[in-house]
């Protein structure tokens, strides 16, 4: 089995399967099912992708439907139960859907939907109010050796990448993560409203959850999980801090069930003609994320794995 991608995501444009000549047709309206509230990272994919999918002809018109809760498993639910063999239909997930369903085990599975394509990878960032007391990750971290129970992390639901990150960074420092005080949120705006409202100590999600608020100065980035440091934001990475924490947080689309090996590879083609337009380019660039295009039966094989290293990491993380 090779290395996982979730945690060490490599950018590129791999392709799965192959293409049919020619460029990919318009099907008409196309509706995405986000498994999450408004204003958060699926969300917000969600819709760039749906931008770069009118910009390149994909789609004629796009529609969104978001149900968010349960780590993405109820809008899952929801679109397996009232879409099959649709195939306008689109579901947005990612790796924190696959926490989810690890986590809470749900009465319905991933793998009654059909694979389609992953799109890129987000790193996350750990913010501080502006007001904080603390001006580092470091401060942060004594303050966590000192006293676990004071400093409250939040973000994603229970397994996303924020909270596997928050528990491992415990872990680094000597700190019993089933001692970390996380508050889960449904969605990017709730974990804005809560970090700068000083209801939690430290924030993690995506950085373009945040970037509104750390470009204000309302909030200070400390830390990102990146490999690297993002471009254009200039905050160490956990791994120069000295903490071996790297993690991205990938997030792709899925079909409905049901729907034709043909009807799948339409959607396919559509997809790749749009990740290739400019429009999501310019988006990838904005957002700070890494383009990450796998198709077909080679992203469902992506997924699988996933699914086995990710359980690992929960469990070396000690949140399963």
């Amino acid at each position: 089995m090779r290395r996982s991608h979730f945690i060490r995501s490599l950018p590129g444009l791999a392709l799965g399967g192959s293409l049919a000549a020619g460029a990919a047709q318009a099907v008409g309206s196309l509706r995405i099912l986000v498994p999450a509230n408004p204003g958060g990272g699926w969300d917000t994919t969600a819709r760039a992708f749906g931008k770069a999918l009118l910009d390149s002809g994909g789609a004629s018109s796009v529609h969104y439907d978001n149900k968010g809760g349960a780590a993405g498993a109820i809008g899952l639910a929801q679109f397996i139960n009232s879409r099959k063999g649709d195939p306008q239909a689109l579901l947005m997930m990612g790796s924190v859907m696959l926490g989810g369903i690890i986590t809470t085990k749900p009465p319905v599975s991933l793998s009654q939907a059909t694979p389609l394509a992953r799109l890129a990878n987000e790193y996350n960032v750990f913010v501080l109010p502006a007001n904080s007391p603390f001006k580092s990750m470091n401060e942060l971290l004594a303050q966590l050796q000192k006293d676990p129970a004071s400093v409250k992390w939040g973000g994603g639901s229970r397994g996303s990448t924020e909270h596997i990150a928050a528990a491992l960074i415990a872990r680094a420092v000597g700190v019993d993560p089933n001692r970390l005080q996380f508050l889960p949120f449904r969605g990017g705006g709730e974990a804005t409203a809560a970090v700068l409202g000083g209801n939690i100590t430290v924030g993690g999600s995506g950085y373009s959850e945040f970037a509104e608020s750390i470009q204000s100065g309302r909030m200070r980035a400390i830390a990102v999980t990146s490999p690297q440091r993002l471009k254009g934001l200039e905050v160490p990475t956990l791994k120069e801090l000295g903490l071996p924490v790297e993690i991205g947080n990938w997030r792709g689309l899925y079909g409905a069930p049901g729907i034709t090996p043909e009807q799948r590879q339409g959607l396919i083609e559509q997809i790749v003609t749009a990740t290739r337009h400019r429009s999501w380019q310019e988006l990838l660039d904005k957002h700070r994320w890494t383009p990450a295009l796998l198709t077909g039966d080679a992203f469902s094989q992506f997924v699988d794995e996933e699914f086995s290293s990710l359980r690992l990491t929960l469990i070396k993380s000690g949140l399963l």
